[in-house]
């Protein structure tokens, strides 16, 4: 082997390696929940439903979300984690439901997983963080072409250079079966 070609080959692995953080990065989102999806289906006459919380406990809930945020992404204490959004009472929000999912996928639980994202798209079919881990879900489970499906939504929704569509562009370009968990 020339000196020339390890050396690429070198060059290689210190890409492949130093990318790994950056895409989780990219994949980690924000530790501000985005606001619960509006509901467009509210006539005009009806006067809309305010969130029954007081600003001590919308403080009080971001709190809790910020910490469980830090619990998954520092700490990587999942079961913790799950416990945590799971006591804020607010499971039906995209963001609550999308970490608790992303949680258990992290801990392998791939079917209770899934409900935890559908139930987040339930509740924000424009989630785009959703989407993204999501489709991270489907490339891991060998869903290929329902991962493009998720990045195509991503397109729409946030464009393709936005964190969470180069993330999953990322995942779908690496071989399929190299047992990579995103």
């Amino acid at each position: 082997m020339s000196r020339k070609t390890k050396f690429l080959g070198l060059a290689v692995l210190s890409m492949t390696l130093a990318t790994g953080p950056v895409i989780s990065a990219y994949a980690a989102g924000s530790d501000n929940p985005s606001p619960p999806a509006s509901d467009s289906g509210s006539s005009k006459g009806k006067k809309a439903k305010k969130d029954k919380s007081s600003a001590i406990d919308d403080q009080k809930f971001l709190a809790g979300y910020r910490s469980a945020y830090t619990t998954i992404y520092d700490k990587h204490d999942y079961t913790a984690a799950i416990e945590q959004l799971k006591a804020l009472g607010q499971d039906d929000r995209a963001d609550v439901a999308n970490l608790i999912g992303y949680s258990y996928r992290k801990l392998g639980d791939y079917k209770v997983s899934q409900i935890w994202y559908e139930r987040a798209l339930k509740a924000d079919p424009a989630h785009v963080r959703t989407w993204q881990y999501y489709g991270l879900w489907q490339v891991e489970q060998g869903n290929r072409d329902q991962a493009q499906y998720h990045l195509n939504r991503i397109a729409q929704l946030a464009g393709t250079s936005s964190d969470e569509y180069r993330s999953l562009a990322a995942a779908l370009e690496k071989p399929p079966g190299t047992g990579l968990v995103y």
